[in-house]
């Protein structure tokens, strides 16, 4: 009888702990719950994605600008006619680009393929911090530098496939297909999807749609190589090849204590052989004095007092891009070079190239624009429009 009622009492209390799980089950956001426990650091996997480079930062109108093509950022409370209006564009053209129609409402930040170029608004000649007096006020170079590097790219855009070519600089596109996710997305890339997501502006919910056009993180180094596949139990470790076997050791010829030893060549004096302006990767594109450095923020170039009239040169060998004027008459020129390299010259007078001419290190481009005073402004970027101090590579 003890046992009997002991084992009842065993039973209640199993069905109450049962009740107690169901009820706690019932009380829980099961959708949130970390089932497989890789939550705190455990899973690994993005570990083994490709590390990439830091997410593009948009222009002050929200475009993206690369040689191939054109992304814009929606503001709050933007349709695709919205934008379209804003930017100039076609509406219905912006729509079908993106696989909208020109009533939709956008998310604010969401990122639109734009179906043709469109040039940054100009802006108005304005006092920069630093900047020259004289000549009835400072111009901010830089925006009107930048202004004209929207030239310098091919005009007509054409909607993207599933998959780009890769050009050197410029993010991969992947349009979205039917049944595709960011997660899936990132992994046939092999990159992260947060990379995936910051680069492309998504929302908390990771969402993509049927033809939206996705930029790929560029990587900045190759994916860590696999994990060594587990043997299975018994059947030992394979034995790795020895190095001789995958190539030959080379034959020993050992010296003749008796011979002669060749003579040492004397060392050139190098010193000699190349001064300052030839081992630099830039020759000076004019002869004067550096009057303002290069900063990123308020000037992303460096400005050097010349002579009005002073030749004007070729920093190095590479083709004229564009040939355009600042706000005040003054010639810029873009001269684009290997290693997807530009150099911008703002404040040439007397042009003398042509757009499309082929030109050599240190040939005359043109002469420094009469000024209060007169000087050249001069950059360095690569074709995604990144800027570079200029006497990293003068020097």
């Amino acid at each position: 009888m003890r046992r009997q009622m002991r084992n009842s009492l065993d039973r209640l209390r199993l069905l109450g702990l049962g009740a107690s799980l169901l009820a706690l089950t019932a009380c829980m956001d099961t959708r949130n719950l970390d089932w497989d426990m890789r939550a705190g650091g455990g899973d690994t996997s993005d570990a083994a994605r490709q590390a990439t480079a830091a997410a593009p930062t948009a222009d002050a109108n929200g475009i993206l600008s690369y040689p191939d093509y054109q992304l814009a950022k929606a503001r709050r409370g933007d349709t695709v006619a919205a934008m379209a209006g804003r930017l100039g564009l076609n509406a219905e053209e912006l729509a079908r680009s993106n696989a909208l129609r020109p009533t939709d409402p956008l998310r604010e930040g969401e990122m639109l393929l734009l179906p043709a170029r469109v040039s940054a608004t100009p802006q108005p000649a304005a006092i920069a911090s630093g900047g020259i007096a004289g000549g009835g006020g400072p111009i901010d170079i830089s925006s009107i530098a930048t202004t004209a590097l929207d030239a310098a790219g091919p005009t007509p855009v054409a909607a993207s496939p599933a998959a780009s070519k890769p050009i050197s600089g410029q993010p991969l596109t992947h349009r979205v297909a039917r049944g595709e996710t960011a997660f899936t997305i990132a992994r046939t890339y092999n990159v992260s999807a947060k990379a995936l997501a910051d680069w492309n502006q998504l929302g908390a919910d990771m969402a993509v749609r049927e033809g939206q056009t996705l930029i790929i993180p560029i990587a900045t180094a190759p994916a860590p190589d696999p994990e060594p596949v587990p043997t299975p139990p018994g059947a030992g470790s394979p034995t790795p090849e020895p190095p001789s076997a995958a190539k030959p050791l080379p034959d020993e010829k050992p010296e003749v204590a008796a011979a002669k030893p060749k003579a040492t060549p004397p060392s050139p004096d190098m010193g000699e052989q190349a001064t300052a302006a030839s081992a630099a990767k830039m020759a000076m594109p004019v002869a004067g004095k550096i009057i303002r450095g290069y900063d990123r923020k308020s000037n992303q170039g460096i400005d050097i007092s010349a002579a009005a009239g002073a030749p004007v040169k070729a920093a190095d060998a590479g083709t004229v891009t564009v040939i355009s004027a600042d706000t005040t008459g003054k010639g810029i020129v873009i001269l684009r070079h290997a290693n997807n390299l530009l150099t911008v010259y703002v404040g040439v007078g007397g042009v003398g190239v042509k757009k499309g001419d082929k030109v050599s290190r240190g040939q005359s481009i043109g002469t420094v624009a009469a000024g209060n005073p007169a000087f050249l402004h001069f950059e360095v970027r690569n074709t995604s429009k990144e800027s570079f101090d200029p006497m990293t590579y003068l020097q």
